[in-house]
């Protein structure tokens, strides 16, 4: 790789660790370090490659204050919780955007897939959903009650097995992403396609309107597991693409960053489970606005935490600092 190609795929990297460096940026003790071991990468591949070069004396000069300032920085800081969900996160997340792309455009094809095929062929939807559940929502439309399935069971027990549920779906669209990000895409695709075969089914039957009842709690619900596929991508990408770093070091990351996005949403999922065992019960007595505001409301937060506060977050960090200078 030529120099002037290795400083610009990790130029923004060194940047923001000079930013916690100077105390322009706030970062605790573990990510310090982190950013220290990707660094001293940096600066073997650069003593390899680019000896006698001012790249490889930045990095030498970088690496030293790393190596003082973690010896010297205090183990725990104030409020740890609320300041990954506040501060730390977001700002972490902002690079993995395009990940996150790449993951709804996977789970979107799987629901067009999903839809297609059901549209064509209505033994698709049994073959998908299972025959079990499939006529039982067709005695409950000819009951009337489309959504009837969601009334049963008593709101807290709904509340814990749906919350726990979901987390199990988001693990393992996480874990999947071990087999070099295919399980995860696996995973995408089955939920997708899934959601796809749903949503025809009520449509051929001309009662499309009533799935708003499910995407009173759906709307976060689907949401946070293509984040969590975001998520196995990335460990299974990092593996894939090691970068300038060795496989097993770049795996080892790739695996502590995608854990990092699935912690994040655990959240999200209990509050999902939360509107699906108290609230979506009463989907069907609602008033439309108060239900589409519910819905509205639930995709305005997700869109806001993990797309735009990032890149408000990033813009008003970079501002706070003068552009590094390598040349």
């Amino acid at each position: 790789m030529r120099e002037a190609s290795f400083v610009k795929q990790n130029k923004e990297k060194w940047i923001v660790f000079e930013k916690a460096l100077n105390n322009n940026v706030k970062i605790n003790p573990d990510d310090l370090a982190s950013y220290y071991i990707q660094l001293t990468n940096d600066l073997a591949y650069a003593q390899t490659y680019y000896p006698e070069s001012k790249t490889l004396l930045y990095l030498n000069s970088l690496a030293s204050q790393a190596h003082q300032k973690i010896y010297i920085t205090k183990k725990e800081s104030k409020n740890k919780i609320v300041s990954f969900w506040r501060d730390e996160f977001p700002l972490f997340f902002r690079q993995y955007h395009k990940t996150l792309l790449h993951t709804f455009l996977i789970f979107m094809a799987a629901v067009i897939i999903g839809a297609v095929s059901t549209l064509n062929d209505d033994s698709f939807v049994r073959l998908i959903l299972g025959d079990g559940y499939v006529n039982m929502t067709i005695e409950n439309i000819e009951k009337g009650e489309p959504m009837a399935v969601y009334k049963s069971g008593s709101n807290i027990g709904s509340f814990l097995g749906i919350t726990i549920n979901n987390i199990r779906v988001a693990i393992i669209a996480f874990a999947f992403g071990v087999f070099f990000s295919v399980g995860t895409i696996y995973v995408l695709f089955s939920n997708g396609i899934m959601l796809g075969a749903f949503i025809t089914f009520f449509y051929n039957y001309g009662i499309l309107e009533k799935t708003s009842t499910v995407w009173l709690h759906g709307t976060i619900e689907i949401s946070v597991i293509v984040i969590a596929g975001c998520a196995g991508l990335v460990m299974g990408n990092s593996f894939l693409f090691p970068k300038t770093y060795s496989r097993r070091v770049a795996f080892m990351k790739g695996a502590k960053d995608g854990l990092k996005i699935v912690v994040s949403t655990i959240p999200f999922f209990i509050i999902a489970g939360f509107i699906e065992g108290f609230i979506t019960r009463y989907g069907e007595q609602m008033p439309w606005f108060l239900a589409y505001g519910i819905i509205f409301l639930s995709l305005f937060v997700i869109v806001y935490y993990y797309i735009i506060y990032p890149i408000l977050l990033n813009k008003a960090v970079n501002r706070s600092v003068p552009k590094l200078q390598l040349a």
